[in-house]
């Protein structure tokens, strides 16, 4: 992130680089993560998810919307702590149905084409999440707020 870059146009450069997030659901108190394909809004202000129902993070999205998701772009070598951004989504998600779900999934597809036989499953909601808030951490330790529609 350059001086003269700005905290929204950071995420866009990030969440257009990135396929995958780290998503934090919470299970009667109990923490739970799952690696998640995403596809992001034009805006930045939805993330749109595809899982099974059957499964803990679903259950979890079912009892309690809130979530929390990881996106990074480390590279697992010394420079990271200077040259790695790392963001917190924070948001809450509901499955959607109709017309938005097909919108939705044409979006995400388009994003992770190989997904097509899992994303299509009857078995599997199309979820989205609608984004409250960003936490930018680069350099190691220094944190940018950024709320979609400031």
């Amino acid at each position: 992130m350059s001086q003269t870059e700005s905290v929204q146009e950071v995420l866009q450069r990030l969440l257009a680089s990135q396929r995958y997030a780290v998503l934090a659901t919470d299970g009667a108190g109990q923490p739970y993560t799952s690696l998640m394909a995403f596809a992001v809004s034009d805006d930045l202000r939805q993330l749109t998810l595809v899982t099974e129902r059957g499964t803990h993070k679903y259950a979890n999205l079912r009892a309690n919307p809130r979530v929390a998701l990881f996106i990074d772009n480390r590279e697992n070598i010394g420079t990271d702590t200077r040259d790695a951004i790392a963001v917190t989504a924070l948001g809450e998600a509901e499955e959607v149905d109709g017309d938005e779900e097909v919108r939705l999934r044409n979006g995400y597809l388009s994003r992770h084409p190989y997904l097509e036989s899992f994303a299509g499953a009857a078995s599997c909601a199309v979820v989205r999440v609608r984004l409250r808030s960003y936490l930018v951490v680069r350099r190691f330790e220094e944190v940018l707020e950024w709320r979609p529609g400031d």
